[in-house]
């Protein structure tokens, strides 16, 4: 009697590996839709407006505590260790390089992504996507490439508006509440902190704001079941799109340590 081997785990595999190699096609087919024409801006227009309104607000306010947090614990550390004139400066390393760009993605993939996830859904399941392809609507460079625009420029923009609130948030908690002085904050921040450090937030914003918006897009044009499996592809796309921002944000951060060389004290 033959002895069937269980062949789901390498099912599962080839599965999701399709699914990977898929998504990475539809981001390169709105990386290149972004240069070619004709531009969507109309579309664009309003997936900006829709998608700045629905992330300004949970990302101000989540802002306030995350450059509070990070300021007392580092105060607290470097009380500990005698560094309290480098705390300014750690901070705000901290909420720019790290923190503002993971909380604008996190703003932005939650909110603006589960919504052009759910858009997307429903009109595939109404089969408006199919409608389009039938007479010859080009369906990425139509919807897809206009939202995939506008989540990564609000991504951006977001992250100015958190850094210098976190920012602002921490000055706060650290000359108010630990005791600190103002001119030691800014100091040390000025001392360590130079230009690329900015850069590389606005870059991380830009690539987790892409990431969302394409995985958004992904999971929203492949839905399974009917109306149920638009909200089973919206939990989807938010998950996937939280583990790829973590995993591209070790990614990012490792590289430019290694290439962009610490300011001289």
């Amino acid at each position: 009697m033959a002895v069937r081997s269980d062949t789901r785990p390498v099912d599962a595999l080839g599965h999701a590996l399709r699914e990977f190699g898929q998504l990475v096609a539809l981001g390169l087919d709105v990386f290149l839709g972004m240069f070619r024409r004709p531009f969507q801006v109309r579309e664009f227009i309003q997936q900006f407006w829709f998608v700045a309104s629905v992330s300004i607000v949970p990302a101000a306010l989540i802002s306030i505590p995350f450059g509070a947090v990070i300021t007392l614990q580092l105060g607290s550390l470097t009380q500990q260790i005698g560094a309290e004139a480098f705390n300014g400066a750690a901070s705000v390393l901290a909420v720019l390089q790290q923190a503002s760009p993971i909380v604008t993605a996190l703003v932005v993939a939650g909110a603006a992504g589960s919504a052009i996830c759910a858009d997307l859904g429903a009109r595939t399941i109404r089969e408006e996507i199919d409608a389009m392809e039938v007479l010859g609507v080009p369906v990425i460079q139509r919807l897809v490439v206009p939202r995939v625009q506008a989540t990564m420029i609000v991504a951006a923009l977001l992250n100015g508006m958190v850094s210098v609130v976190g920012i602002v948030g921490g000055y706060f908690f650290n000359v108010i509440m630990q005791g600190g002085t103002p001119g030691a904050f800014l100091a040390s921040f000025s001392a360590l902190a130079h230009l690329p450090d900015l850069w590389v937030g606005t870059i991380k914003a830009l690539i987790f704001g892409f990431i969302a918006g394409v995985v958004a897009s992904y999971r929203g044009l492949r839905p399974r079941g009917g109306p149920k499996g638009v909200g089973d592809v919206v939990n989807q796309s938010v998950v996937i799109t939280f583990l790829l921002l973590f995993f591209v944000n070790f990614v990012i951060s490792l590289v430019y340590v290694q290439i962009v060389p610490p300011p001289e004290v």
